[in-house]
């Protein structure tokens, strides 16, 4: 089996108790058939509590105040501390680590919603290597995977991540051209002309792609563009998704308050300010989400044909972190910190990747939506 990971990936340590945000508070954990199996053997005194202790029904852990009926006063987790580590389900033993599987691929990655991965993810400041290796795990066959289409994802994502680390073009410029490339190449997944991506790609070698792009920018810049009303639309994306921590609401609400309660002007002034601040450290941010994103989520399309949607989920998602960020930093009087960067991302990330509903929603909102469509979500970012 072969395996990719970025090179920060074997650098995360569990702070355990020490956590700022435990995982094991706050949303449903959910257990693997061998654990349930394993879990429903168990006898005496522990077994009573462990048999109390699953929603049986669902195939998680109960939770009491929002807690995992495990997790004690002093943010530990007894389960491990009685039984030791081999008796966690995969998703307590493995969180944050987050493995895509492919035909012949593991691809492994840390979850932006772990608050520790985050800071190493966002803390990056070169450009994310990925670190490739084999074991002798025998590969898994995939009934009617298409390989065709996947190397061709594989070759294109190669090429996106490429233009996304060329640092010395303008942050915003990097994301319109990946996903107006993405925009070209689903017309060929859809036409069932995958071969063609070959030829997209060919173009898009070096600065030469972003000499390509300049036509589209002036296309793009040309026609004037509302730029508080556009990320007000935007930000209304967070009342269409399932909400998972209850307070999430009021904090999504208090933001828009905060960004759009004082009219267009005022929006318009604050954001000139907060952009030429926000420019050097927060291009990297901008950068290290998109490769993250990226990186997870587009090959993923091979299932579902839909390379756009993955893209523009990551474009929104970037775009949406770094509005949450410029009303975190009008609430601290024109102040933001790399620690309420952290916070803020792994925040959107633990409501957005933690909910297969939230993400499948999005992507159909991207299909549906007028104002999330390709040339307008270009407008938004080049504005």
């Amino acid at each position: 089996m072969e395996y990719t990971i970025p090179h920060y990936f074997e650098q995360f340590e569990c702070t355990a108790a020490q956590c700022e945000d435990t995982c094991c508070a706050g949303w449903a954990i959910m257990i693997d058939e061998e654990s349930l199996d394993r879990y429903r053997k168990v006898e005496g005194t522990f077994g009573n509590r462990l048999k109390n202790s699953v929603d049986w029904e669902r195939g998680c852990f109960c939770q009491y105040g929002k807690r995992c009926a495990f997790l004690n006063e002093d943010n530990l987790c007894d389960m491990q501390i009685e039984a030791g580590e081999q008796m966690l389900c995969n998703t307590c033993r493995d969180y944050p680590r987050h493995m895509e599987e492919y035909e012949g691929l593991r691809e492994g990655s840390l979850s932006l919603s772990c608050i520790e991965a985050a800071k190493l993810i966002l803390g990056c400041e070169e450009p994310v290597r990925f670190v490739h290796f084999e074991d002798d795990v025998e590969d898994e066959e995939y009934e009617d995977f298409d390989y065709l289409l996947f190397t061709k994802l594989m070759d294109a994502r190669e090429r996106i991540i490429e233009i996304l680390q060329t640092r010395e073009v303008d942050i915003h410029t990097r994301i319109g051209l990946v996903l107006d490339l993405t925009d070209r190449i689903q017309k060929s997944i859809k036409l069932r002309e995958v071969y063609k991506i070959d030829d997209i790609l060919e173009g898009m070698q070096g600065m030469e792609a972003f000499a390509f792009f300049e036509n589209r920018v002036k296309e793009v810049q040309s026609e004037e563009l509302e730029y508080c009303g556009a990320m007000r639309k935007m930000f209304r994306v967070f009342s269409k998704l399932e909400v998972l921590k209850e307070d999430w609401t009021e904090y999504v609400k208090k933001a828009e308050r905060i960004l759009y309660g004082n009219g267009q002007q005022a929006y318009d002034n604050m954001e000139r300010k907060f952009a030429e601040r926000f420019h050097e450290e927060g291009s990297i941010w901008m950068e290290q989400l998109m490769v993250y994103f990226v990186f997870t989520y587009f090959c993923g399309a091979v299932y579902d044909d839909n390379a756009l949607g993955k893209m523009k989920t990551a474009v929104i998602a970037t775009l949406l972190i770094r509005e949450l960020a410029f009303a975190r930093w009008m609430e601290e009087r024109e102040h933001l910190t790399f620690s309420m960067f952290v916070d803020i991302a792994h925040s959107v990330s633990r409501e957005l990747e933690h909910s297969d509903v939230n993400l499948v929603r999005l992507e159909k909102m991207c299909d549906k939506m007028p104002h999330l469509q390709t040339k307008e979500l270009l407008r938004v970012v080049l504005h």
